[in-house]
């Protein structure tokens, strides 16, 4: 009907006034075009690509990542057998706690260590951290012998009550003669103070008048330490992050394989 009314529409026989012309051949022109746009549309348009399920890809990325994680847990059991082979705690450990007032307080997970005791009407601790056995400093050839570095210690002795006290922050040192040496004592009259981090460290150590240097380095001797406590430290200190290590290793094996 479309084609045959503009047929007529065009013929010159096709007697129609003007007024009743225009509307009519516009709204020929506009069907016409209408029509030709959605012919050039079903014509031009390509058909829609086939869907690919993503599944298609699933089993090649899980067999990658399944391959991975296996690779990973091979290594981590090699590694945990070669570390548990190897590893052997000190003898200067047991030997130490066996023999000492000094009850030992430590976490798994935790790289912090402490040496506790009661002196009287005061708590005595020690506190330290963990050690690395691997020196940066190394330089590339490697050397020959192993120096133990110096482990960064404090000792707080704590009135129980008043909560005063004085901390004193120390680190060892190698020869056997004194196995430490101190920096800063800081004397704290409360907790609070104790534990601020804008709290004043005291002066330093060899600033301090010699006769006050050596009545505290005795009064350190007095609450108990002393070269027994240094070389504890140190070995513990080593001994701690091999330990941590190899908790690590099994806890990363672990989750691999849930």
């Amino acid at each position: 009907k479309l084609l045959l009314f503009q047929s007529q529409l065009l013929s010159p026989s096709f007697d129609v006034p003007l007024p009743l012309f225009l509307p009519m051949a516009a709204a020929v022109l506009a069907r016409r075009a209408g029509y030709c746009a959605l012919r050039a549309l079903s014509v031009t348009l390509p058909r829609a690509a086939p869907v690919v399920s993503r599944a298609v890809f699933a089993p090649a990325l899980a067999t990658r990542s399944f391959s991975a994680v296996a690779k990973v847990t091979k290594t981590l059991q090699a590694e945990i057998k070669h570390e548990e082979e190897q590893y052997e705690q000190a003898k200067e450990i047991k030997a130490f706690l066996s023999k000492s007032d000094f009850k030992l307080v430590e976490t798994d997970g935790d790289v912090n260590m402490m040496l506790e005791r009661k002196v009287g009407e005061k708590m005595v601790r020690i506190e330290w951290q963990l050690t690395s056995p691997f020196n940066p400093d190394m330089d590339a050839e490697g050397d020959a012998g192993f120096e133990q570095e110096a482990t960064d210690f404090c000792v707080t002795v704590e009135h129980k009550e008043k909560g005063s006290g004085l901390t004193f922050y120390c680190s060892t040192q190698t020869g056997e003669d004194h196995r430490y040496v101190i920096g800063n004592v800081k004397a704290f009259s409360s907790a609070e103070e104790k534990d601020s981090v804008s709290a004043y460290n005291g002066p330093e150590f060899e600033d301090v008048d010699d006769k006050l240097q050596e009545a505290l380095d005795e009064y350190l001797a007095e609450v108990g330490m002393n070269n027994e406590v240094c070389d504890f430290i140190d070995a513990s200190a080593l001994d701690k992050e091999q330990r941590e290590y190899i908790r690590w290793l099994k806890i990363t094996k672990d989750f691999l394989e849930s």
